[in-house]
């Protein structure tokens, strides 16, 4: 007999799981937003007819959880570290119980009347930024059918400012000449941008020179919306320099270019608080035995200021499989999280706001990355090569791409002093990735005579 999470008998008949009534509002909260038309999943799960013949395929995906090969594509563990994050479509436990349930029943329908509304997905086109007050458009490139991976700058794109302006958010897409009712195996498969390093720039010999970097775009990665203060500096006469974009053959010559979309503060908008880029990544001691499971690398980076922790982003290439973020302060050693990885679905995982990692100078970061080069990672293009590091996808990268801002003292106090009172902390809670949060400093204690 299967059980909810409250105990609970699922297969009573009461209780029998339909598609109208419980399986629908599932597909439409994590999984229609890639699996519809002319968008970059492999196939369409709108309405019943589509998602029948798929149905056990999807208790197989479903069921991986957080390994690779899972569905919807995220991939953090439930078991350790913190669980809080933006945009999370994960499906609860009650949930993949019931998607299997569904399909070992034979997937009915159920009563039509139970099923939701469709959604409008609207444009496919759109930005979800909204409207953008600044577009800039890469140059073209052509990939060949079939081609070795390849890693080149694409040059400069002035961005036409004439006062320094900050970005609240920026959204990147791809614009190629696939057809739109084709789809590849994976979110690949419709693009051959794989990554685009970039950051604006100002010429040499002008006051301020100086560049602003902005978050990798990586094939599948939602807009990136920055904290209400601590936008993005656009400066007065600067240009954006795509750096290095990683390109890859999807099996048909294309032809594709890049939109860099951005929002624009107000003007006269200045940030409360600075960008940090805390890069964390070992691109030197990469040593990838063939045919071998279970291989693990290590990076450390030390915090030089406060910091709060925007973001978790691993970035590994084929053969990895895990990735773990410790920090280190004192004599505490603390997960704040482990998420399995597939080079097919990067992902980003951006905490919830009162649980973001707020770190204090001193502490070390410390990533740990699982790699798996036997036949059974079907990344692997031949388990038996061995591999370094290296800008190809059958070469090796090991880095943490996550966000975070830099923290003077009053800020980092004042956080750490909201967030005990909009959670209700007491001396009995623990905040993970927060080592001083139930501490009170001295600045924040009232003298005597004011009690």
């Amino acid at each position: 007999m299967s059980v909810n999470l409250d105990g609970q008998s699922l297969t009573s008949a009461d209780n029998s799981v339909t598609f109208a009534k419980d399986i629908a509002p599932i597909l439409q909260r994590s999984c229609q937003q890639c699996h519809r038309p002319n968008s970059v999943a492999p196939m369409s799960l709108l309405t019943y007819e589509d998602v029948r013949p798929w149905a056990r395929a999807i208790k197989m995906r479903t069921g991986l959880r957080n390994q690779r090969g899972a569905m919807p594509p995220w991939f953090v563990e439930r078991d350790i570290g913190i669980q809080h994050y933006k945009n999370d479509p994960s499906l609860s436990e009650e949930e993949i119980e019931k998607v299997a349930l569904w399909a070992d029943s034979g997937a009915p329908l159920g009563n039509p009347a139970d099923l939701p509304d469709p959604i409008d997905f609207g444009d496919e086109n759109a930005w979800s930024i909204g409207e953008p007050d600044l577009i800039l458009e890469s140059p073209s490139v052509t990939v060949p059918t079939s081609a070795p991976d390849k890693w080149t700058s694409l040059g400069t794109i002035p961005t036409g400012l004439i006062e320094d302006r900050y970005v609240a958010a920026v959204e990147v897409k791809e614009f190629n000449d696939i057809p739109s009712d084709s789809a590849g195996d994976t979110v690949g498969g419709r693009y051959v941008f794989h990554h685009m390093t970039y950051a604006s720039v100002v010429p040499d010999g002008m006051a301020d020179a100086g560049s602003t970097r902005f978050p990798v775009h990586e094939v599948g990665r939602n807009a990136d919306i920055f904290p209400e203060n601590a936008g993005r500096l656009l400066r007065a006469g600067s240009a954006l320099e795509l750096e290095t974009a990683h390109l890859h053959a999807n099996g048909r010559e294309t032809n594709a270019h890049l939109k860099f979309a951005f929002k624009l503060h107000p003007k006269g908008y200045e940030p409360e608080i600075k960008h940090s880029r805390t890069f964390v990544g070992n691109g030197v001691d990469i040593d990838i035995k063939p045919d071998t499971a279970d291989q693990q690398l290590h990076a450390y980076r030390v915090l030089e200021e406060h910091t709060k922790i925007v973001s978790f982003e691993p970035h590994q290439h084929a053969p990895g499989t895990r990735m773990c973020v410790e920090a280190i302060w004192g004599h505490n050693i603390e997960t704040l999280g482990c998420v399995g990885y597939d080079h097919n679905w990067v992902k980003q995982y951006i905490y919830q706001d009162d649980y973001a990692p707020l770190l204090p100078k001193g502490t070390v970061l410390h990533i740990i990355g699982w790699l798996d080069t036997t036949i059974t990672n079907r990344n692997v293009a031949d388990p038996r090569n061995w591999s370094g590091g290296g800008r190809r996808s059958v070469a090796n990268m090991f880095i943490d791409l996550g966000e975070a801002l830099e923290l003077t003292d009053e800020q980092f106090e004042r956080e750490m002093a909201e967030r005990r009172e909009r959670l209700g902390l007491t001396l009995n809670d623990h905040v993970i990735g927060c080592p001083l949060c139930l501490v009170e400093f001295p600045s924040q204690v009232r003298p005597a005579n004011d009690q």
